[in-house]
């Protein structure tokens, strides 16, 4: 799972803990509801209490834990507001980078795009969801890295994990996540084109699929959302 801890300095056990957690919750290892303990969680990585702490209250501030003082924290349960909120936030965000490339007109990593491309197709023919998940995240990466804006990306990226685990109960089919790549790769086509509306009403498109994840997955799954 594509990590979120301190990718320019040097890594803490707080950035290790965290990350390990965030998979986790993301992608449900750590299902809705679960209880989770300080001391349970500090005796599985062989840390004090302390980075455990630390962990938890980025979590909570990114809204996938519950923590509850004298009661055992909670893997929050997912929610549609969280869910609206986020995309509507990663939707400007990146038509914002897609003008800014557009505008600038850099040439395009073709060699990163290609290759991740690939890998995606691989793991849509092996049904690897977990990397197909990461590399997701490289892709979108890379688009923010061709607008020379990595700081875009950490606002995605913070955005992005409640839209990951609803993805992840519904794209578990080898039909949904070619329906993804095969986005992605229009996406990557029309940014070597510059063709700035093009790439935007996909994008929209692209991120307006989650209308339909989330009513099927709230079916499929009820015990898992909280609204």
């Amino acid at each position: 799972m594509y990590a979120l801890g301190n990718e320019f300095g040097r890594r803490t056990t707080v950035d290790e803990v965290f990350d390990r957690l965030h998979a986790d919750i993301v992608t449900l290892k750590l299902e809705p509801g679960t209880r989770m303990s300080e001391v349970e969680i500090a005796g599985q990585f062989n840390v004090s209490r302390q980075p455990v702490r630390e962990a938890f209250i980025r979590l909570s501030n990114m809204k996938l834990l519950e923590i509850r003082p004298q009661r055992a924290t909670l893997v929050r349960k997912i929610s549609q507001s969280h869910i609206m909120n986020s995309r509507f936030i990663r939707t400007a965000v990146e038509i914002e980078v897609i003008r800014r490339i557009c505008a600038s007109k850099p040439d395009v990593d073709s060699v990163s795009f290609d290759e991740n491309l690939k890998r995606q197709k691989q793991c849509v023919e092996s049904m690897n969801i977990d990397e197909f998940h990461d590399l997701d995240y490289a892709f979108h990466h890379l688009i923010c890295r061709a607008g020379d804006a990595e700081f875009a990306f950490d606002t995605i990226a913070g955005n992005k994990a409640h839209l990951d685990r609803l993805c992840m109960i519904q794209l578990s089919s080898q039909a949904a996540l070619s329906e993804v790549r095969e986005d992605h790769t229009e996406i990557y086509h029309l940014l070597k084109k510059h063709d700035e509306a093009g790439t935007i009403k996909l994008i929209r498109h692209h991120l307006g699929r989650l209308d339909q994840t989330f009513n099927a997955a709230r079916e499929s799954h009820s015990d898992y959302f909280e609204d």
